[in-house]
């Protein structure tokens, strides 16, 4: 049974004003394995790495019904790619009840992620 669904989207120039801003904004959106996975990547494919993570993580947590903030964090959250390359949910706070199924894309001005959380009852 679908719990939750959300959507989110970001403008790729935001995350690049903020990584110019802060060196440490990653860091702040990133957990720690996908901040490596972020390390291997140069240039423009960062900025798009990071906005799909921003933008599944603020849809996690619109699905979840909280938003980012008191109940479910940035680092609450990890999404890396399956064998295949698919983005997936690795760690989330609805794992203990259901599934987290993601879809991330972007263009050359944005990142936008749609999330369905289902249920297992």
């Amino acid at each position: 049974m679908i719990y939750g669904n959300g959507v989110d989207n970001i403008e790729l120039s935001r995350i690049e004003n903020a990584l110019a801003r802060n060196a440490k904004f990653a860091k702040r959106v990133l957990t720690d394995k996908e901040l490596a996975k972020f390390m291997t990547l140069s240039g423009r494919r960062q900025i798009e790495f990071l906005g799909g993570r921003w933008a599944a993580k603020e849809a996690y947590a619109k699905a979840y019904g909280t938003g980012i903030g008191g109940h479910v964090s940035f680092q609450d959250l990890e999404v890396l790619p399956d064998q295949l390359g698919a983005p997936k949910f690795i760690r989330h706070p609805f794992s203990d009840r259901g599934v987290a199924h993601i879809s991330i894309s972007h263009s050359n001005l944005e990142a936008v992620a749609f999330v369905i959380l289902e249920s297992r009852e």
